[in-house]
């Protein structure tokens, strides 16, 4: 019997793409009024304003021509793939990185186990501090050469990296794109609720670390043997101690510019790119050697910076068709009816349906809070418990949702089949929404 094999990531972005075309011509237009608001600074949604407009159903040619769209829509994020990943190929082709990896191996040796803990608490904590998601891109090159030096298998650099962000962002007490936003909208004191937070958080960095554990250790394969796989290895620089500081004074510089400049991802790339030409400068590979390795590094980053541009068709699409507004008023208006406890775990349940044709968090709470607070009102529901059915259902959806461009953009980096990584993340996946759902239930119960 033949197996049915996953969709190639292009062919199911794609797909994506044409059924949003063709929802647009089945169901019908329509938008919520917006407005201006003070305290995020964003135009929301107005509560009980949706109404009907005429109907604008995408044709297949505006479909294809959304991808480029979405291409454009995502530049930003994309150069930064591409600079990022380029210069830290240059740095791998020093020969810093696998010195350094050597270095890190040997004080671990026989601990190695304990290399996921780390890199997992690390990536969860810029998760719950800024939301990062795209900005991992670049730097799976080096969690890959980790990873193939301990004997661990690919999908482990996805799991450490991603993953423990998209887990630490959903249950953040800080997050600004999430909790912060949300509170924002919910009119809540920020870092309201924090202890709470914090509590749930642990627990689920627990259920998340303790599942990638388990999995690179079952997984495991002998490590010299990918090692003399890998071919790169055989590439000799100079000065490795050196670049190796340049690389985490560059890590430090780029996580002072997210978090205290506010940068935005050009200077982000910019940043990259000054890293990987005095890397290669000062690594020995002359400025010859040095724009060979970018070319190399934007070879293999192509494919997982194409796929932000994809993912970002399909809500073009949606946008284009007037139909977002409809999924929105469809899913939430039965909510009012439901007793409060159900109503909220109803409301996780439409923030995970809805993460699918909505995949940016920012933009979800924008859109669902104004209408689901007011709701809450109504029914007695607290607006905290309102925000942690939002965080826990639409931040959780980041590790699912192949709309999702970063989680596509990684599992294609590490050169993971999707269909690989759902078997993997769908039992932790469950755990953690079973997670999310008791931590609303308490929260009802304690009245916060």
């Amino acid at each position: 019997m033949k197996t049915i094999r996953f969709p190639h990531p292009l062919v199911l972005l794609t797909g994506f793409v044409l059924l949003a075309c063709l929802l647009s011509y089945v169901l019908p237009a329509g938008v919520f009024e917006r407005q201006a608001d003070a305290a995020t600074g964003r135009d929301v949604v107005v509560a009980g304003s949706y109404h009907r407009v005429p109907a604008t159903p995408v044709t297949p040619l505006q479909a294809l021509v959304s991808i480029p769209k979405g291409l454009v829509d995502s530049a930003s994020v994309i150069f930064l793939v591409f600079l990022a990943g380029g210069a830290f190929t240059v740095v791998d082709q020093t020969g810093a990185l696998r010195q350094g990896v050597d270095w890190l191996l040997a004080r671990f040796r026989g601990r190695e186990a304990i290399v996921i803990p780390i890199i997992s608490v690390l990536f969860a904590t810029m998760g719950a501090l800024e939301n990062m998601q795209e900005e991992i891109v670049p730097l799976v090159p080096v969690l890959l050469i980790l990873m193939r030096r301990i004997g661990y298998p690919p999908l482990t650099a996805a799991a450490v990296s991603l993953g423990s962000a998209a887990v630490g962002a959903a249950f953040s007490p800080l997050n600004p794109f999430q909790v912060g936003l949300a509170q924002k909208l919910a009119q809540l004191p920020l870092l309201s609720g924090g202890g709470f937070r914090m509590v749930f958080l642990g627990l689920a960095l627990v259920i998340w670390i303790s599942g990638t554990v388990r999995y690179a250790l079952r997984h495991r394969v002998a490590p010299a043997a990918t090692e003399e796989a890998d071919p790169a290895a055989l590439h000799i620089g100079q000065n490795h101690g050196f670049v190796l500081l340049l690389l985490f004074v560059t890590f430090g510089f780029f996580a002072y510019g997210v978090l205290q400049l506010g940068w935005e991802f050009e200077q982000m790339a910019a940043l990259f790119l000054g890293l990987g030409i005095v890397a290669g400068l000062v690594g020995g590979l002359g400025l010859t050697g040095t724009a060979e390795g970018f070319l190399a590094g934007f070879r293999d980053i192509a494919f997982s910076a194409i796929l932000i541009g994809f993912a970002r068709a399909i809500f073009v699409v949606l946008e284009q068709g007037h139909i977002v507004d409809t999924v929105v008023n469809a899913l939430s208006a039965p909510l009012a009816g439901l007793p409060a406890w159900l109503s909220a775990l109803g409301m996780m349940g439409v923030h995970t349906a809805l993460h699918l044709p909505v995949p940016s968090v920012s933009g979800q709470a924008v859109l669902t809070m104004p209408l689901l607070v007011p709701l809450s009102d109504l029914i007695g529901l607290s607006r905290q418990v309102t925000v942690l059915a939002y965080q826990y259902g639409a931040g959780l959806c980041e590790l699912i949702t192949p709309t999702n461009g970063a989680l596509m953009a990684i599992v294609a980096a590490c050169g993971v089949r999707f269909d690989a990584w759902w078997k993997f993340v769908l039992p932790l996946y469950a755990l953690l929404v079973l997670l999310g759902i008791v931590a609303v239930v308490v929260g009802i119960a304690l009245g916060i």
